[in-house]
């Protein structure tokens, strides 16, 4: 048996599991505290738990053929201020330095309420004859402030590196620990690019030492496959990669989540809730593809890109505020802060001679938290999963899942009081906790431009079956509960991809600069740790901010099976389609198909005025033999390209989608289908932009590959 190791560090507990390599089953896993005041820190707990987990499922070292582990270690590290002292050594040349020095000047950083990351500046003019002697000077200065790592920053350095390199070089020779800020970003901006390599640096020393505790220890182990590390964007890298460039492992929390959704769940449009006791992470996947921001640190944008993630304090063990005659809210403070048990997971025997009783889980809060306490001096609190589990909504597979008669016990205390039925006093609860979420979910509907009725909610954590079911209910949404919900983080770490990111700032980039990049971020994937012919390259242009960003992801083996893969008949798959769409079977027609990937197209006729007008949509959507939907657009147009007329082919199928409006002409957003594969070619700005980079694309497939297809969609 070939094995997957994944582990996820959370704030109370170490998550593991084992999964099966081939089929990509979970074997097991184990829960262990976190370790954070331990000698070593997290880095104890992860070791402590791979060694149990091998223990515990008799895994030898021989067989794990990946390993990989979540941290938030570099999350704590900023929000507590254990950060080092950040030296800048600013970088110009002549006439620039005037605003070279005052761009790398940022100052002290407050991270958190009282906590700092605090640095100093020096400047070097490299077009003078003795910058070397000027660069050791500031080295110099620098160490006598008692800085611990240095940042070179130099004016320009994401085209010319050389001057931050001297600065590196430097510091090495002097036993110092030192990056250049074109080793953390390639765009412009020379102050957000600064910032972001002086938080880089500031958890350098402490990062640098647990990766080589924690691969020390998996050497030791007998484990030889690379300790790959998550990233806060949704992918692994490699240790090695970690130890120049930590700041990317920075808010990897909530990425983990939403990686094991996309590989457990597939999801093409959804949104993924990760539910815990006491708060909800928020993330949009669109088109198979996670949405991503720029991180900000201390209220300070950054140049790290990482999941668009929005924290909601409403879960699981949130508690409940109940004043003479009604629900007040919900949240945010969870039963994990009052350290009581939420009455639906007490034995019912235990819950005797209930009496209501109101109390401030912390000093400063609101005296009308609810909870009961018995005639045997046991104490129970009132939350979320109670009133889901009395209502119904959670099932026995569910790892919220508790007992109702306590729940129906606990409750009623409270609806007595009221005087209203147990059934209203629970949804009262659920309705209040769903507003919450609903003003997020709302917002991230219309930031993303996502079709309500063809998202699903998805979720995952342990406390998904208390939330989930009913908000999706409320906004009149698909909902489903993730497998393994209770452990999908670790889970998406042991079946995360290798990501890297090329970003550049190029004015009217030409197709050669767009190639460029895409070498570089295919590159920048092999070296994180992926299988070169695993590699997949999707290249973004945002021609408004003159950005080019290239997103490389891989796998570190070639895989051989798809997960849990059940073939359906077109039959099957047109039938699910259309049962999505909400139309009959026979208004579905395939459009084309690889072997692998069917493209559909559904005929929606609806009414318009007074029901004399009727209007024709005709939605997209590209299903896999699974039944998958891996891609959905509101319409589009399919052109079968022949590689050996592929130029002329898609330059045509560019023109017939092509807008033409005031503001000139609008490539279509274009995607390339053949065999499994999907490849993005959107967002490009001229048509031989998007014929280079297919090209690229289609280059060196043989003759094995049958069919190609271009789905053109209009923007």
């Amino acid at each position: 048996m070939r094995v997957r190791i994944g582990i996820d560090v959370g704030g109370t507990f170490t998550d593991a599991v084992a999964i099966n390599n081939d089929t990509f089953e979970l074997i097991g896993y184990l829960k262990i505290p976190t370790t954070h005041t331990g000698k070593e820190g997290v880095a104890g707990g992860i070791v402590m738990a791979i060694q149990k987990i091998m223990e515990k499922y008799s895994i030898s070292p021989e067989e794990v053929m990946f390993i990989a582990h979540g941290t938030t270690q570099a999350t704590n590290a900023l929000l507590e201020g254990d950060v080092a002292k950040v030296g800048i050594v600013g970088a110009g040349v002549g006439g620039e330095a005037l605003k070279a020095k005052a761009d790398t000047v940022i100052g002290n950083i407050e991270l958190a309420k009282n906590k700092f990351l605090y640095t100093e500046s020096e400047y070097v003019d490299l077009g003078k004859p003795d910058y070397e002697q000027l660069i050791k000077d500031a080295v110099r200065n620098l160490l006598n402030k008692e800085v611990k790592v240095i940042v070179a920053s130099g004016a320009f350095s994401v085209d010319d590196p050389s001057g931050e390199m001297a600065v590196v070089d430097e510091c090495l020779r002097q036993n110092l620990s030192a990056t250049g800020s074109h080793e953390i970003s390639k765009l412009y901006g020379l102050k957000i690019r600064t910032r972001t390599a002086a938080i880089n640096a500031s958890i350098l020393p402490k990062m640098i030492e647990t990766a080589n505790m924690t691969e020390s220890s998996i050497r030791k182990a007998g484990i030889t496959k690379p300790l790959m590390i998550m990233r806060c964007d949704g992918g692994v890298m490699d240790v090695q990669e970690v130890k120049k460039r930590p700041v990317l492992t920075m808010l990897s929390g909530p990425a983990a989540g939403v990686a094991g959704a996309l590989m457990y769940e597939k999801i093409s449009n959804g949104i993924f809730l990760e539910v815990g006791g006491t708060s909800t992470d928020i993330s949009v996947i669109r088109d198979g593809q996670v949405m991503i921001k720029y991180a900000e640190v201390g209220g300070h944008k950054t140049y790290v890109n990482s999941l668009d993630v929005h924290t909601v304090g409403i879960a699981g063990g949130s508690m409940v505020r109940i004043d003479s005659k009604k629900v007040v809210d919900v949240g945010p403070r969870s039963a994990h802060i009052a350290n009581l048990t939420y009455a639906c997971y007490a034995d019912p025997d235990d819950i005797a001679d209930p009496e209501p009783f109101f109390f401030a889980p912390k000093p400063g809060d609101p005296e009308d938290y609810a909870a009961i306490k018995c005639s045997n001096g046991k104490k129970f609190t009132i939350t979320i999963s109670c009133a889901a589990n009395y209502l119904g909504y959670i099932s026995p597979d569910h790892y919220s899942y508790g007992n109702t008669q306590s729940a129906e016990k606990g409750l009623r205390v409270f609806a007595d009081r009221l005087g209203i039925t147990v059934a209203e006093l629970a949804r009262q609860i659920m309705d209040k906790a769903s507003k919450k979420n609903e003003v997020v979910l709302n917002e991230l509907i219309d930031i993303y431009k996502l079709e309500k009725k063809y998202t699903a909610l998805v979720g995952g954590g342990g406390g998904a079956a208390s939330i989930v079911p009913h908000l999706a209910e409320t906004m009149g949404m698909e909902c489903r509960i993730a497998k393994n919900a209770e452990v999908i983080s670790p889970i998406g770490v042991a079946l995360a991809m290798v990501r890297d990111m090329v970003e550049r700032t190029v004015l009217n980039p030409t197709d050669e600069d767009i190639l460029s990049i895409k070498r570089e971020a295919y590159n920048a994937a092999i070296n994180s740790g992926a299988q070169p012919d695993s590699v997949e390259v999707n290249v973004e242009v945002d021609a408004s901010r003159n950005l080019v960003r290239a997103i490389a992801t891989g796998t570190t083996e070639l895989r051989t099976k798809d997960l849990m893969s059940q073939a359906k008949s077109e039959k099957e798959i047109k039938e699910q389609v259309a049962k999505q769409l909400e139309i009959s079977p026979d208004k579905v027609t395939t459009l084309a198909n690889t072997g692998k990937l069917y493209i559909m197209e559904g005929k929606i006729v609806t009414k318009g005025f007074l029901g004399l007008l009727k209007k024709t949509k005709s939605p997209i959507r590209v299903v896999d033999e699974e039944g998958v939907v891996r891609l959905q657009k509101p319409f589009g147009m399919v052109t079968k390209i022949r590689l050996d007329k592929f130029r002329k082919d898609l330059e045509q199928a560019i023109s017939d989608s092509t807008r033409y409006t005031d503001g000139g002409e609008e490539i279509p957003d274009l995607f390339l289908i053949y065999g499994k594969q999907i490849r993005s070619l959107s967002g490009l700005i001229s048509s031989s932009q998007v014929v280079s980079l297919a090209s690229a694309e289609l280059e060196g497939l043989g003759d094995h590959v049958m069919d190609i297809f271009a789905l053109t969609c209009s923007k």
